[in-house]
């Protein structure tokens, strides 16, 4: 019997077409298999040894998740770096392959961190299935090791001695706002105050460094390493260290009147030796007042030829202006001008007034207040001061203008401290009279930080200024307050709780004190 084609093809599919024993649709049969595709999803189950409940260890203290067997890492919630350690603590994953893994929103203070996960597996020869499964993880609050030795003493392994060896704390109060704002204290496990400066405490060495690296890149300093052996594995040949750095930053600040050596003066473009302090970042610049001439100066070259200032910010004395006339020159924010003043002493009493060349220029009027050096009326123990000729000295170098403050506590802002031991002993109404001057010192470096700040914008922009929640008194716009008098806008204040959610910025060259 001859059959058409029509009729062999219908035969042979006859021939290997059966029926799924589950549900009875026909299937080809030359596969072997006895359950069709959708009956084996349903009752084959690829994902039997994966767990749907599973533990990840959270520290409340550093906000640090647990990955095995004993490093602590930060993530955030719905994180990819979240996301890869819960997928490293589910067991029988590697076992299949996976398509895709996403967070189920949970509340955050729930404990618990829900994934939907979608696999593909091998369910029976040569069928490949793909299903979806959740999992739930319970965050299991314990403490780090890092955080258990912080609560104890004599823990630390690596310890930073920052010193600058003034006569006031400007220094570190604007050390510490940007510490605080690159966030670069987050191992930091205790602060302590000493009389020359700040001793940070780090239970690695690797911390230390870092911190090290960043004090590097704000301020001159010089540094000197040094370790005590604390024990040793005769068996293993293993030891145990702490280390101390010495920090010593350079003991000049900005505003301080200084005189360089006659060397290192021709040197930097043959400037003048009679200098004022300008600026510090991580390299000093000074300022010649009488010609608006700058020079920078880097941490190695003061560090081979070191010197003192001649007089700094405390030897201040109040003058007044009674003319300015400005001579044309002008360099970035200053102008130069030449300044009729008198001592605020003398208004009254006598008619001594002095004729100085200042860069204080765009700023100053008659009838204004200004801050400078009474150098015609000092005596300086100094022999590069005595090397100088002194037909070319002036007898008055001024170097702020001082404004009228009635109100120095209503301010709408506020600055964030941190955390030191030496507050637990302030907490204490019992002071000896040395501790009521070092606090009453202390203040008044703050109050004159504040009006800094205040009164400097490029300074501002390298600190976090945040909204004060104290109410402004009764009368906090004095009418004898300067009109002109420096204000910081609301736009430049930040809240608090945004802080949480602004990116660290990168550790640039910014201003010190």
């Amino acid at each position: 019997m001859n059959y058409t084609p029509l009729d062999q093809t219908r035969m042979q599919q006859q021939a290997v077409s059966v029926l799924c024993c589950n549900c009875g649709v026909p299937m080809d049969g030359s596969s072997g298999l006895v359950m069709c595709y959708d009956c084996i999803k349903l009752t084959v189950d690829i994902t039997e040894g994966i767990p749907r409940e599973a533990n990840i260890s959270f520290c409340r203290n550093c906000e640090r998740f647990l990955q095995p067997p004993g490093q602590w890492i930060r993530a955030e919630l719905e994180s990819r770096e979240l996301l890869a350690l819960c997928l490293r603590r589910l067991k029988g994953l590697n076992k299949l392959r996976l398509v895709d893994a996403s967070f189920i929103w949970t509340e955050p203070h729930s404990r618990r961190i829900k994934l939907k996960l979608t696999v593909q597996g091998e369910a029976m020869a040569n069928t490949i299935i793909q299903q979806t499964l959740e999992v739930e993880y319970i965050v299991v609050a314990m403490q780090c090791a890092d955080c258990a030795r912080s609560y104890t003493t004599n823990t630390w392994r690596a310890s930073i001695q920052i010193r600058q060896k003034v006569a006031h704390k400007r220094t570190f109060l604007y050390l510490e706002q940007l510490i605080l704002k690159h966030n670069a204290h987050v191992d930091t496990i205790s602060v302590s105050e000493s009389k020359d400066g700040l001793d940070f405490y780090y239970s690695q060495k690797n911390h230390a460094v870092k911190m090290i690296d960043f004090l590097n890149s704000v301020v001159p300093i010089k540094t000197k390493k040094s370790e005590e052996l604390i024990s040793q594995d005769t068996h293993t040949g293993a030891s145990t260290y702490k280390f101390s750095y010495s920090v010593e930053i350079v003991p000049i600040c900005r505003d301080d009147l200084v005189v360089l050596p006659k060397k290192l003066a021709k040197s930097m473009g043959n400037i003048s030796q009679f200098l004022l302090c300008s600026k510090i970042s991580n390299s000093l610049q000074f300022l010649d007042p009488t010609t608006l001439q700058t020079a920078d100066m880097t941490a190695s070259v003061y560090w081979r030829t070191p010197f003192s200032s001649l007089a700094a910010i405390g030897q201040l004395i109040e003058f007044v202006v009674l003319d300015v006339e400005p001579t044309g020159d002008i360099k970035g924010k200053w102008v130069l001008a030449d300044i009729t003043v008198a001592r605020a002493s003398d208004m009254g009493v006598n008619d001594q007034i002095y004729y100085v060349r200042s860069h204080l220029g765009g700023i100053c009027h008659p009838g204004d207040t200004v801050m400078g050096y009474y150098i015609a009326n000092s005596n300086y123990n100094s022999d590069l001061f005595d090397s100088l000729d002194f037909d070319r000295v002036p007898d008055v170098v001024l170097v702020k203008k001082q404004y009228l403050r009635k109100n120095k506590k209503n301010r709408n802002w506020k600055l964030k401290r941190m955390a030191r031991e030496h507050r637990e002993i302030e907490a204490s109404q019992d002071y000896s009279r040395q501790q009521k001057i070092d606090m009453e010192r202390a203040e008044r470096d703050y109050e004159l930080f504040l009006q800094e700040l205040e009164e400097d914008q490029e300074m501002r922009q390298a600190v976090n200024l945040y909204k004060s929640t104290k109410p402004v008194e009764d009368g906090a716009m004095d009418e004898s307050e300067d009109e002109d008098a420096p204000q910081i806008d609301i736009d430049e204040l930040l809240d608090e709780l945004d802080e949480m959610t602004l990116d660290e910025p990168e550790h640039q060259e910014q201003e010190v004190m």
